[in-house]
């Protein structure tokens, strides 16, 4: 559910464009309320899972997460929705980052990779099947639906977690850094807002004010925690001594970049541009959710035997070649057919990705500190598609402004004399507003117009945000395309490691761990005195 809902709402853009009167801005926001939210508060949820409880949290994250899906599904204007989306946002933040920490902490040490594996998959296909499952939604029933459908999943979510989950057992009590709260979302939410809002306002005084706070407050945030690493800190920086848990949170990001850099614009490409329906559209991305489903067990077998470093390497390169293949095939006379095959080499590169990095991320976690490293984890994996989000709708607004006005230019010779002043200038903001996606002549034919001349009006006007948008959308991708290169060039610094381990790196044990263990007959995994588990490779 919450990771669906990070790209089922691209499929509905055009048909909120239309039932809305939204604007890009808002649609971005529409977007990004539900993410930044995400982000901000997944850290400080895993901390609370430690210290209430992690049944506790999930229990009401998904109730929380449920109620605020209805709300955004029965909301009437664009600000109530990015509204609600901010507190769904907030339900996923509670929930998410509990399921990774009790996979860790309920399954024993030989069967916890199998789980993390399937946590993995699962997280891989969701936000895969996103767009497939909205289009669905959105073609049959409408643009709500899309949040109705996480109704009755998450009923039945809370009534499975109140009757299966196992009772919350606290051997630890944890204090709770409200000050790393605080300046750790105001960093986030302060970095996301100047890039969100950066192109609107021309990048002028308030927005660079906004991007320099968000760096001061995230730099006065790391000197808060160092001084509290001996007292309960938000982010404990012990956890980045290991080098694969560092990078594969760095791949996290990356690979967040890629899925979210993809889907807003090739939505759009396939519904404004080549004219799907939504339902038609999310059939063409299906590709990507069977390219996902296909690799992702072998690529969680493989990883096991030969270690994670050459699957997630060939995972990113598989999805940047993709990308790089959907930009050459994308075009004004384009079809459904030129994309199958690179979506579903994006799909499988997802596939080998996913699964690998749950398992890696979490393998060398001491229990003490599952709920912060998930929490973590799970924090920068969403920073990363607040990110994504923020810089590839300024990519895509900036190229788009200036495609539409060449475009206009050059065709505003098939439009009468008398219109062509108006008809060019039309479009001078045009790429401000994803309206024009929805009605590109709506802004550039003038009431008094006849029937004729409106007609050629509007056939240039089509013809201009087509051409233009392609333009726009190629850059675009190159971005994501450069992220994912650079993810694919960092696997080479994962480290390896035969067999399996909870603490491989030998984070010191605390005496709880220590204690728990010798009551079990073995010797702590990870402590000075227990046997070598792992090598590294």
């Amino acid at each position: 559910m919450t990771l669906l809902d990070l790209t089922i709402v691209t499929i509905a853009i055009p048909d909120m464009v239309e039932h809305l009167d939204a604007s890009l801005d808002q649609i971005l926001w529409i977007t990004n309320a539900y993410t930044l939210a995400l982000a901000a508060l997944m850290i400080t949820s895993g901390r609370l899972g430690d210290l209430i409880g992690k049944k506790h949290l999930f229990t009401g994250g998904v109730a929380l997460f449920t109620l605020a899906s209805l709300a955004c599904g029965l909301s009437g204007d664009p600000a109530a929705l990015v509204a609600f989306r901010a507190v769904q946002g907030l339900g996923a933040a509670l929930l998410l980052p509990q399921t990774l920490s009790m996979i860790v902490d309920v399954f024993p040490a030989g069967k916890r990779g199998a789980a993390l594996g399937v946590w993995g998959v699962v997280a891989g296909l969701s936000g895969a099947a996103g767009p497939t499952v909205g289009g669905l939604l959105v073609s049959d029933l409408g643009w709500r639906w899309i949040f109705f459908v996480n109704v009755p999943v998450g009923v039945v979510a809370v009534l499975g977690a109140l009757l299966l989950f196992p009772r919350p057992a606290r051997t630890v009590r944890h204090r709770f850094d409200v000050p790393g709260v605080m300046l750790s979302s105001a960093a986030l939410f302060l970095l996301s807002l100047g890039l969100i809002e950066g192109r609107k306002y021309d990048w002028n005084g308030w927005i660079r004010t906004s991007l320099v706070a968000s760096v001061v407050i995230g730099g006065v945030f790391l000197l808060q925690q160092r001084g509290r690493q001996d007292d309960e800190p938000l982010v404990p920086f012990s956890l980045f001594r290991d080098r694969n848990f560092a990078l594969m949170n760095v791949l996290g990001v990356a690979i967040s970049f890629g899925v979210v850099g993809l889907f807003l614009p090739i939505t759009v490409y396939l519904q404004s541009v080549l004219g799907y329906s939504a339902v038609k559209a999310g059939v063409v991305l299906l590709p990507l959710s069977i390219g996902t489903f296909v690799m992702a067990g072998p690529a969680t077998v493989l990883a096991a035997r030969i270690g994670g470093r050459w699957i997630l390497m060939t995972g990113f390169l598989l999805f940047a070649g993709g990308l790089a293949w959907v930009m050459g095939a994308a075009g004004v006379g384009g079809s459904w057919t030129g994309l199958v095959a690179p979506l579903f080499l994006m799909g499988a590169g997802a596939g080998c990705t996913f699964a690998p990095m749950a398992g890696e991320v979490m393998r060398s976690v001491p229990p003490r500190l599952t709920g912060a490293a998930s929490g973590v984890s799970n924090a920068l994996r969403q920073v990363g598609s607040v990110l994504a989000g923020a810089v590839v709708g300024a990519v895509l607004q900036g190229r788009l402004a200036s495609s539409l006005k060449d475009q206009a230019a050059r065709r505003a010779g098939s439009v009468p004399r008398a219109y062509r002043g108006g008809f060019v200038h039309g479009f001078d903001t045009a790429g401000r507003h994803l309206e024009v996606a929805g009605n590109p002549s709506g802004r550039t034919v003038p009431a008094t117009a006849p029937p004729g001349v409106a007609q050629r009006i509007q056939d240039a006007a089509a013809a201009v945000f087509r051409h233009g948008f392609v333009d726009a959308m190629r850059p675009t991708l190159l971005v994501a395309v450069l992220v994912m290169a650079a993810g694919a060039l960092s696997c080479l610094f994962v480290r390896t490691f035969d067999g399996a381990s909870a603490n491989p790196h030998g984070l010191p044990l605390s005496e709880e761990e220590i204690a728990a263990a010798e009551a079990a007959g073995e010797p702590p995994r990870g402590s000075a005195g227990g046997p070598p588990e792992m090598t590294r490779r």
